[in-house]
């Protein structure tokens, strides 16, 4: 088939010919790109808004959810999200489904981190990106559209409720001063809307496993209460790497 783009020049490399003998014209001519099962790619957006000229804390901020209106995870409260288009940029898909789900537009978005367990989506292996965002609230009027039936910004608490430490034994030769170790914390996380009488609990999983100067942290769903999907596992990551950034570690 024809080549995915228009312009292929900067993929010519030393413009030699492969193994076969194919110049890439002729190469991406025979080329399936339905040859392997390829996933889906969906964005995510983790939209917290402020009040008055700036929040004190993390702890003052509100976090932007559409109540689903179909199918998976029906009436549940998820992130602003959806499908890329064939072309068209991660960020630019995270920017689209904001402004059709909610109304919101215009601003600097960070990319927080990539869910790709095989099981998140019951529809078809779909992999996310999720992005964060802070916006003053009074800047912006949210309106639920598309697929949402409901958009609210809504109070959250996370607090650790366990943490435990443990070495891992050293399997290879590292170029780092510390012994490898993973730390996993547990954390309760609390959304609500007075407005809707909305008030859930999920449960979220951090694993860090550290071995200087890399490190990795993780975060999964151990029950997600009324969060769709994966959600609140975004959410914690989002409001931790907030908290880090601005030196709240200390607020757990």
């Amino acid at each position: 088939m024809p080549s995915f783009l228009k312009d292929i020049s900067k993929f010519y490399g030393t413009g030699e010919r492969n193994r076969e003998g194919q110049s890439l014209e002729e190469f991406l001519e025979a080329y399936d790109p339905y040859r392997y099962k390829t996933p889906s790619c969906t964005t995510d957006a983790v939209i917290f808004a402020y009040e008055g000229e700036y929040a004190a804390s993390v702890s003052e901020l509100r976090v932007l959810l559409v109540r689903r209106s179909n199918h998976p995870s029906i009436g549940y409260w998820a992130l602003p999200g959806g499908f890329i288009e064939l072309r068209e940029h991660l960020e630019d898909t995270a920017r689209r489904e904001l402004l059709e789900e909610t109304g919101v537009e215009g601003l600097v978005m960070e990319q927080l981190g990539t869910y790709g367990d095989y099981d998140r989506d019951p529809r078809a292996r779909v992999i996310t990106t999720a992005y964060m965002a802070l916006v003053q609230r009074e800047q912006v009027k949210v309106r639920a559209g598309d697929d949402a039936a409901d958009a609210a910004w809504c109070g959250f608490t996370l607090e650790r409720i366990e943490e435990v430490l443990e070495e891992v034994e050293e399997t290879a030769e590292k170029i780092g001063r510390e012994k490898p170790s993973v730390s996993r914390n547990l954390y309760r996380l609390i959304v609500e809307n007075e407005e809707r009488s909305f008030h859930t609990k999920a449960l979220v999983e951090e694993t860090v496993i550290e071995s200087w100067p890399v490190c990795r942290r993780s975060y999964r769903v151990i029950d997600q209460g009324e969060i769709a999907v994966d959600h609140a596992a975004m959410i914690a990551e989002a409001v931790l790497k907030l908290r880090r950034r601005l030196g709240e570690e200390h607020i757990l």
